[in-house]
């Protein structure tokens, strides 16, 4: 049985057949982090590649639960955050690589702007370019009008058109956000408990941003500092680019639902359903000005997208959240 003292900060990791992508973060984690103390938590959402074995034979033995069932991410945290002693929690995507101390200096940023309450860093992708889903501005009425008319694709870099991804923003400067990702997610510990963490219905995206606006009620104003820099490779986990978009629109249905004015939610509803139909306009018509393979291709997905709009477009199902089982452990270990 381990010792019940404090650490400054606990890190929760949720697996998904990402034995090699989790052991490299787990190896990053314990290699970089240096400066304050930590705890590591692992929960296993039922992988099948052997994920459960190579976490139990690490020297550093991390807590580990492993589940018989994909509860999936938001229920996984919570279940995880329970063993939790830290003043702050980290949850930490398994597919990322912890550059630089960035944990340590993540923890420093927070003890430097505690009115925060959230924060989160600068991620990149795998090659060393800009992953600009370190942070996201909440939606709008506006800005799904922008991405639904394609205003967003024309204007990129305008953060008038570009609300959600703050436009040209390179996450080069501390800066306050609405949304910070999940992957590189650290809180405070009481607010985690006082929001009773993410909510169930998100069975993967958007729990986060639910938990970053609700937690405004607590007085937190999330924030991003460009000196805590992470790889976050991206979509490990998700086998299929229609797929994850289906679960992606399904979420982001569901926070119109929960964070829009009752007038404005089927407008919001209504914008967001425009954005694959749209895509695969545009898609289409490239592809037959260029001769495209590759707007075809896409075009081809955002047809299978919109197709499949009876899944997304009203959100994740009201039940999922309510009839969710007691979750069924293969192995625990602390």
């Amino acid at each position: 049985m381990r010792p019940i003292c404090p650490v400054d900060v606990s890190i929760l990791i949720v697996s998904y057949n990402t034995r090699e992508l989790t052991r490299a973060a787990l190896a990053a984690v314990y290699e970089q982090t240096k400066s304050v103390s930590f705890e590591v938590i692992v929960v296993d959402n039922a992988s099948t590649d052997g994920s459960a074995e190579m976490i139990a034979a690490l020297p550093q033995e991390p807590q580990f639960i492993g589940l018989r069932d994909n509860i999936g991410f938001a229920r996984a945290n919570n279940l995880g955050a329970r063993l939790v002693r830290g003043r702050y929690l980290l949850l930490l995507n398994p597919d990322t690589v912890v550059l630089d101390g960035a944990i340590d200096k993540l923890v420093a940023f927070a003890r430097a702007t505690p009115k925060a309450r959230i924060w989160g860093g600068r991620t990149l992708f795998g090659d060393g370019r800009l992953n600009l889903s370190s942070c996201w501005g909440r939606m709008t009425p506006w800005n799904q009008l922008c991405r639904a008319t394609g205003l967003t694709g024309i204007f990129p870099k305008s953060e008038f058109f570009n609300g959600e991804t703050y436009g040209a923003w390179q996450r080069d400067t501390a800066r306050q956000v609405d949304i910070v990702s999940g992957c590189f997610f650290l809180i405070e510990k009481a607010l985690w408990d006082g929001l009773s963490g993410f909510d169930p219905l998100f069975f993967m995206y958007g729990e986060e941003a639910d938990l970053c606006l609700r937690a405004h009620a607590f007085s937190a104003r999330p924030m991003i500092t460009p000196d805590a820099t992470i790889i976050h490779y991206g979509g490990a986990s998700e086998k299929t680019q229609t797929g994850k978009m289906v679960r992606l629109l399904a979420a982001k249905a569901s926070l119109i639902d929960r964070h829009w004015q009752p007038f404005t939610a089927p407008i919001g509803r209504t914008l967001l359903s425009l954005w694959p139909l749209s895509r695969s306009l545009a898609l289409s018509i490239l592809a037959v000005l260029r001769a495209s393979k590759s707007n075809r291709d896409s075009a081809a997905v955002w047809r299978e997208i919109w197709a499949r709009r009876a899944e997304w477009q009203y959100g994740y199902p009201k039940t999922q959240a309510s009839s969710a089982a007691r979750p069924t452990l293969a192995h625990l270990s602390s």
